[in-house]
């Protein structure tokens, strides 16, 4: 089962929303914007922790004050028989934000993200010098139009929500 099969109603959905845009903030804070008490949030936060829904909470790094950063896609193909070190030196280089196993003519998906071009050149160097790697394909990223991966604001409120504050 995966983690969704964990979160068990919509306030637990909304819990999780709140969450991920921001782990920090107080039970009283996501009390009062669940609509919820202060116990209930703690009850379904130590619930959803105990269930493997939560497994943690991490730091996010700033990105440089100008909004600067260099990113790129790369495609791994890789030696099946050296995947897991292959893996886990990738697991080493900070600038590498998302690394998948994908189906298809490559092995890995990667999502790397520098402070600027010549960073990301030098990463993607270092990657493709990994013993294992067989071929690369990259694919530097230009604009971006949306991200639901970061956009998590609407799934945090009640439906309604938004409409219900506009019209007072």
């Amino acid at each position: 089962m995966g983690w969704l099969g964990k979160i068990f109603d919509e306030i637990d959905r909304r819990l999780v929303a709140l969450l991920q845009s921001n782990a920090r903030q107080s039970t009283v804070e996501l009390a009062r914007r669940l609509g919820v008490a202060r116990s209930t949030v703690h009850d379904r936060i130590r619930r959803l922790e105990k269930a493997g829904a939560i497994l943690g909470y991490q730091v996010v790094l700033a990105r440089d004050v100008t909004g600067a950063s260099a990113q790129s896609i790369v495609l791994l193909s890789i030696s099946q028989k050296q995947q897991r070190s292959v893996i886990e030196a990738l697991g080493r280089l900070p600038e590498i934000k998302l690394c998948h196993t994908v189906s298809g003519e490559y092995d890995l998906f990667l999502l790397i993200e520098t402070p600027q071009l010549e960073d990301l050149d030098a990463v993607i160097d270092e990657v493709t010098s990994i013993a294992g790697v067989t071929r690369s394909q990259s694919f530097i990223l230009l604009a971006k139009k949306f991200d639901r991966m970061t956009d998590r604001g609407p799934l945090a409120q009640p439906a309604g929500a938004a409409a219900a504050r506009t019209a007072d």
